[in-house]
């Protein structure tokens, strides 16, 4: 594969259902200690049951991406993101944190703050009745460690959605959003959270400030441009890494999967439709 300059380079994921099996390093010790979920995530959920496959290792384009930041000490915690919904930032996220989660050495979090449409839950088929994030932020007492699942054979811990909610934004406004945070960037060499889609409400902006970096995630040949380029207004300049485009059919002529740093220009990418 050949790695162009960040101002070139586009991703695209291209989820597959081939069977693996989790890495062989005895996963680290959780912060609170807890016995590890057993679960049977989804197929396409390739860094978690087909971690060899060559769809797992495009993630792991994203994960250097994010490797490389953290050690430049700039982004631990990273939000990922849709324009709308049904555009992949849900598998993404979980691929992003299953992909970073292969390391013997690290802890990884995976934080599902979309509390209008969770799916964390669903695509690892853990239960999705657990309490979450909605019930860490509800009592403040709770601590942050005892809601945390960790995914059997992986340095993966997932902190749910929680119960259904009738106010999301009033959860992800309070205050005790940020202290939760803070606190798993402290008890985690990484955290990923997949946010609710950046258009339709204002959840995501809430959640903006305490994040590091965010990643956008668009469908191929389905994503409107203007709906791209409306969502990229939106997100904070400085903190965005950039765009994935999402089932991108492979080409033989070049590699199917870039990461991008820049804003692509559409006459460049004809399979990207506008509508």
């Amino acid at each position: 594969m050949s790695i162009k300059p960040p101002e070139e380079m586009l991703s695209s994921a291209v989820p597959a259902g081939e069977k693996g099996g989790p890495v062989s390093e005895t996963p680290r010790r959780g912060p609170g200690g807890g016995s590890a979920v057993r679960s049977t995530p989804a197929d396409h959920l390739v860094s978690l049951v087909a971690p060899t496959s060559f769809e797992a290792e495009q993630y792991r384009i994203l994960r250097h991406a994010i490797e490389r930041r953290h050690t430049d000490g700039v982004a631990t915690t990273t939000a990922v993101t849709s324009p709308s919904g049904g555009e992949g930032k849900t598998t993404t996220a979980i691929n992003l944190a299953g992909a970073l989660a292969q390391a013997a050495d690290q802890r990884v979090l995976l934080v599902d703050a979309d509390l209008r449409r969770p799916g964390v839950a669903a695509q690892l088929r853990i239960a999705s009745t657990a309490p979450g994030l909605a019930e860490a932020v509800a009592d403040g007492a709770r601590p942050l460690d005892e809601l945390c699942q960790q995914v059997a054979g992986f340095n993966l811990w997932v902190l749910p959605a929680g119960h259904a909610v009738m106010a999301p934004y009033e959860i992800l406004r309070s205050p005790r959003v940020a202290e939760l945070l803070a606190e798993a960037h402290s008890l985690y060499d990484y955290v990923i959270i997949d946010t609710p889609p950046v258009i339709p409400c204002p959840d995501y902006r809430l959640l903006e400030p305490f994040i590091d970096g965010v990643m956008l995630v668009v469908a191929a040949d389905k994503t409107a441009r203007e709906m791209m380029d409306t969502a990229l207004d939106l997100l904070d300049k400085p903190k965005t890494l950039g765009v994935i485009f999402n089932g991108e059919t492979p080409q033989a002529d070049r590699s199917s999967y870039y990461y991008s740093a820049a804003r692509p220009e559409p006459s460049r990418w004809s399979w990207f439709k506008r509508k």
